[in-house]
């Protein structure tokens, strides 16, 4: 039997119709096999799920223990599996209980938005009669997304976070919102009895305080707001690379952004930390874009960022913006390694292949990343760092990176680490091909990047090293009267330590023409918690007893200043920086500068000779002479600040330290 068309039948020898193939058509689909006497496509293999819903439960397979139950170490070490998560979901409940009704929400780990989630295990914290008993807070579930991976973050940011896409390199690209840099008018610490004698407080200080009261006031406005969310996303993680001294922080958040970028930047523990992980030394509550009430004591704004450090924890409110929680940290840092006797620092750290360990010290601009960041060194870490009775270490676990203006040329790292599980903030990309322009600053000019530090290749893991070498202290002089570099003692390593100086050029601001002097304390004013002659006694007291040797580079002008003469070149400052490390500036000659009293060498392999004294330079000498005493009269104006306070027996070393400034 044959039929008109396209297609053609015939009869086989039972009188079944089969179907020829035509010439030129894809394979047909074989009907004749029957089960029930329902026809079935057998042209390829089938799944082994009935429907929809099985089919993407197969997809994804839960991850069995990584680890064995060693024993009865450890905070969870003897419980099985199911108690182990009880009591993580118990600590979780505690952290977010509110004070006012003394009890945590129901928690219950995973999505909301996830199907196969049935009979959640579900914690909250009870009392016998709680202060309010009952809220609609108190009703519902709040679901915790506990240390995700960046996969699963990737989703939550891409379908719940306006503004999250992939960049054409694999990058999170994200918005911080209306703010999109710190705010450090809006931080407020704590001040009690304790922190009152402790901190520095007062002119020139970062620490702005706030009373126990007005903490607790926004604590609870924020734990309120997180707790009304379907769900959060909590952290568990570590801060300082050293095993003995590492402290274990919980971080509590509204956005995966906010969690991928602390799951980059903090130290992301094993399976095996994990499971033994515990009550946390510390806790941030970042409600993120819920504000303050601007009415509460103390506010200034809607944002506030709240330090209390008796209870161990940071309160956000209205910024988005992901570096509060890592500067939030480092203060926290820069109060508990001290009273260890521990050097909290903001620097930059890398060591030789001999083991020959440097620290870099120095502000924006000053070339801190990019001289640290030596392919012929391994990089510790590229800004938080304590220096303890063993060593060097990194406080974080990632870098966060400027990406204005970035080229693979000039930072072929940084470039090169902007791949799948990193944070782009406030980048500008083409739309179609997700191609970031760099050099755009439509949202910002503070565009970061936060990712791994294993994504540097010489990165060295685990992020510790010996006693430094070297400590050099990096400054952008656009005056142009500070030499190339120069050797310091004990006191003028102290002095320049505490002034943090470097120069902003002129074009900053409309009508500037001159340079403009910036110092902040230990090079890092904005962190500091205690007064800077303390960290400045501790940095000389470490150099002293482990045979350090202090330097202050000048990346900044020579022949003039900025406006008449030129910038160092980095190929320069790149030869000094070499003969730092391997030694031999050590053995060079040196000869002392006027007012600064600066030692500084008469010769540099690779580098003009002419250009080591700044006054060779300027065809002005007059104009050299007058700059000179100006800078000088800055230093010493800024310096006042810290004159009242008093260190060392009978006030010896606060006047061995101004002796080593300028002096005319």
């Amino acid at each position: 039997m044959a039929a008109n068309g396209k297609g053609e039948m015939a009869m086989n020898g039972n009188g079944a119709a089969t179907a020829r193939k035509p010439k030129g058509l894809l394979p047909s689909i074989t009907t004749s096999d029957k089960h029930h006497d329902v026809c079935h496509d057998m042209s390829a293999p089938t799944v082994k799920a009935q429907t929809i819903d099985e089919l993407h439960s197969l997809q994804k397979k839960k991850s069995a223990p990584t680890t064995p139950i060693k024993g009865i170490q450890g905070t969870f070490a003897a419980l099985s599996e199911e108690e182990r998560q009880k009591q993580q979901l118990q600590s979780i409940s505690a952290s977010l209980a509110s004070l006012t009704r003394e009890t945590g929400p129901k928690v219950v780990r995973g999505d909301p938005a996830s199907k196969s989630q049935t009979s959640p295990r579900v914690h909250q914290q009870h009392v016998a009669e709680p202060a309010i008993s009952a809220s609609d807070s108190s009703l519902k579930f709040t679901h915790v997304l506990y240390n995700l991976s960046p996969a699963e973050l990737y989703e939550q940011a891409i379908h719940y976070e306006k503004g999250s896409f992939i960049t054409s390199t694999g990058a999170l690209a994200t918005l911080s919102g209306a703010k999109t840099g710190r705010a450090p008018r809006d931080k407020r610490v704590v001040k009690d009895d304790v922190t009152g004698e402790e901190l520095w407080w007062g002119k020139g200080s970062p620490n702005i305080e706030m009373d126990e009261h007005t903490f607790m006031v926004n604590r609870e406005r924020a734990v309120d707001y997180l707790n009304s969310l379907d769900k959060v996303f909590v952290n568990d993680q570590f801060l300082n690379w050293d095993p003995e001294n590492r402290i274990k922080v919980r971080i509590v958040s509204a956005r995966a952004y906010h969690s991928l970028f602390m799951h980059n930047m903090c130290i992301r523990p094993t399976p095996e930390e994990l499971e033994d992980f515990g009550t946390p030394d510390f806790t941030i509550y970042n409600a993120g874009q819920f504000p303050c009430n601007r009415y509460t004591h103390y506010m200034t704004s809607s944002t506030s960022i709240d330090l209390n450090l008796a209870r161990r924890e940071m309160v956000i409110l209205g910024t988005q913006y992901a570096g509060e929680m890592k500067k939030g940290l480092f203060s926290v840092m820069h109060y508990l390694m001290p009273k260890r006797r521990i050097l909290s620092l903001h620097s930059g750290c890398n060591m030789g292949k001999d083991g020959d360990v440097a620290l870099f010290f120095g502000l924006s601009g000053t070339g801190k990343t990019t001289l640290s960041t030596d392919p012929n060194r391994y990089l510790i870490g590229d800004d938080e760092h304590c220096w303890t009775e063993t060593g060097v270490s990194n406080i974080e676990g990632g870098c966060y990176a400027k990406c204005i203006d970035l080229s693979r040329e000039k930072e072929p790292d940084i470039w090169n680490a902007i791949k799948f599980g990193t944070v782009l903030e406030n980048v500008v990309f083409e739309e179609h091909t997700r191609v970031v322009d760099y050099a755009d600053k439509s949202v910002t000019e503070n565009t970061r990047a936060s990712y791994p530090i294993e994504y540097i290749p010489n990165a060295k893991i685990p992020c510790v090293g010996p006693h430094p070498k070297n400590v050099i202290l990096l400054a952008c002089d656009a005056f142009g009267v500070l030499p190339p570099v120069s050797k310091l003692n004990l006191a003028q390593t102290m002095y320049h330590f505490i002034s943090g100086y470097t120069a902003l050029v002129a074009g900053t601001e409309e009508g500037v023409k001159e340079p403009r002097a910036t110092f902040s304390a230990c090079f890092g004013a904005a962190f500091i918690m205690m007064h800077p002659t303390k960290y400045a006694a501790m940095l000389a007291e470490k150099m002293q007893k482990h045979g350090a040797t202090g330097w202050l580079v000048n990346t900044g002008w020579s022949g003039g200043s900025y406006g008449s003469g030129s910038r160092i070149k980095l190929a320069y400052t790149r030869k000094i920086i070499d003969a730092i490390h391997s030694g031999s500036l050590l053995k060079a000659e040196y000869k002392k500068t006027k007012v600064f009293g600066l030692e500084i060498p008469t010769e540099v392999e690779g580098v003009p000779s002419e250009i080591l004294d700044p006054v060779n330079t300027w065809s002005n000498k007059l104009g050299y002479e007058d700059t000179m005493m100006k800078l000088a009269g800055l230093f010493k104006n800024n310096f006042e600040t810290f004159t009242d306070h008093k260190i060392g027996k009978d006030n010896e070393l606060t006047e061995e330290i101004l002796a080593a400034g300028p002096n005319f």
